[in-house]
């Protein structure tokens, strides 16, 4: 984010307005004459806030602005430098957790598999002087445990509980940005608690692993290598800050593009590489195969929600989720139905112009699901303009992703319930499931944010 100059972030602009609006104005011409509260004040017809884009950086307090200027390669590189200094005081360890929709990025870009390429991309990382590298799909194991634990809470509480359904899934940064900052009381109280796999990576790193290593957190530098830029945002948020000892769950955020840029700026060949299996955080018990979850190229979380509620809650066992598309493939819904009575009804929803739509029914009362998996990539997560951006003309390289998604489809699967990495640190971590250590360190709250549009963005 910190690359894009002002007339790239203009131009981003421009075009979600136009799109948006165009998007609203053929939801039909009553759309455009709806008063809409948002954050307490009324806003006539469908007038595109600045606030509610979310694919540029425009609209970033100055603050944030100098939160996410630190999210950068160059604030990586300055890190290193300082390890090669003799004052081992001012050394970090630096441990780098890459998430798993990036790894199909450089098994394309270096035409490798996906375990191949992701201990090319170790050997690179480890050539620099990280000496941990480890990839999120634990964290994303955890965060898929919780938010199913929480959906059948909120479930069990449906008819006393106005706020308990839908349920929207938490894991995209964008999504969250712009539920806080501009739909408020609307969609806050629906939103799953439990942390994204990026925070929860960072609270494993910070607390679990540091103290196995016996470092303070301040000592350990986490790096972070994600698809899109919006997790950059996240990281920054306050309450993943420990101001006691003065240290971020994940101090600095890079896309897949960034690492491959700086391959690429260091005349890297792949072949010159060292393969390098990737760190466990529980050492060499952990498991050394890559897997991943189940779904489009995201976490999976509509998917794993729904068979464990299905067996939950009805004793059903659902062995393959069949999804129906509706407004267009990042609109889809899957439901459950027993002698003709639908027992759930969720929905797939990526895209901005598909979130538009969801909002407009949510405020009209008109939202038939019990659980909305929400991102603000279209296409999910293996889109992320992080990764997926062509370089001529910034837009989404359609076979990219096309072969980012058949590479991520070759992983093979193992539902994080039978993951005994989780089961043990579970224990040993957070001492049980329930216990008050695994509701701090797993989940978190949002809230309605005021936000105040900068004057030299007026739309």
């Amino acid at each position: 984010m910190s690359e894009v100059n002002i007339a790239k972030r203009k131009e981003k602009c421009e075009n979600c307005t136009k799109q948006c609006n165009k998007k609203q104005s053929d939801d039909g011409a009553d759309s455009h004459q709806e008063r809409v509260e948002v954050n307490g004040q009324v806003h006539e017809g469908s007038q595109l806030l600045l606030s509610a884009c979310l694919s540029c950086d425009g609209c970033l307090s100055e603050e944030e602005s100098l939160k996410i200027s630190q999210q950068s390669l160059e604030q990586v590189e300055r890190v290193l430098a300082l390890n090669k200094k003799c004052d081992a005081s001012k050394h970090k360890v630096l441990v780098a957790s890459v998430c798993p929709q990036s790894l199909p990025f450089f098994a394309v870009k270096f035409g490798l598999d996906v375990t191949e390429a992701a201990h090319k991309l170790c050997g690179f990382l480890k050539s620099l002087g990280v000496q941990y590298v480890f990839d999120t799909t634990l964290a994303a194991g955890f965060s898929i445990l919780e938010s199913q634990k929480e959906f059948i809470q909120r479930f069990r509480r449906r008819h006393h509980d106005s706020h308990a359904l839908p349920m929207f899934t938490s894991s995209c940064p964008g999504w969250i940005r712009y539920s806080e900052r501009v739909l408020g009381s609307l969609v806050t109280p629906h939103i799953c608690t439990a942390r994204s796999p990026q925070q929860i990576m960072g609270c494993l790193v910070k607390d679990y692993f540091s103290k196995q290593q016996k470092l303070s957190p301040g000592k350990v530098y986490h790096m972070l290598v994600a698809p899109c830029f919006d997790k950059k945002l996240e990281a920054v948020r306050e309450e993943f800050y420990n101001g006691l000892l003065e240290a971020r769950d994940v101090d600095c955020v890079l896309t897949s593009g960034e690492i491959y840029y700086l391959m690429e700026q260091r005349k890297v060949s792949v072949e010159e590489l060292d393969s390098v299996p990737l760190d466990h955080v529980l050492g060499e018990a952990g498991d050394a195969a890559l897997v991943r979850h189940e779904g489009r190229g995201s976490e999976g979380f509509l998917e794993h929600v729904f068979k464990h509620a299905a067996k939950e809650l009805f004793g059903l066992d659902v062995h393959e989720v069949t999804y129906k598309t509706l407004r267009n493939r990042d609109f889809q819904e899957v439901t459950l139905e027993r002698d003709g009575e639908t027992l759930l009804q969720f929905a797939a929803v990526y895209g901005f112009r598909n979130i538009q739509t969801l909002v407009h029914r949510m405020r009209k009362g008109r939202v038939p699901y019990q659980l909305v998996e929400v991102l603000s990539c279209p296409g999910g997560c293996l889109s992320g303009r992080g990764q997926a951006e062509s370089d001529a003309d910034g837009r989404v390289d359609k076979d990219l992703v096309h072969q980012m998604e058949e590479a991520y489809s070759s992983l093979p699967v193992r539902l994080p319930e039978v993951n005994p990495t989780l089961h043990t640190l579970y224990q040993d971590w957070l001492q049980g499931q329930d216990s008050p250590q695994a509701g701090a360190l797993l989940h978190t709250q949002y809230r309605t944010q005021v936000h105040t549009q900068p004057p030299h963005m007026q739309w």
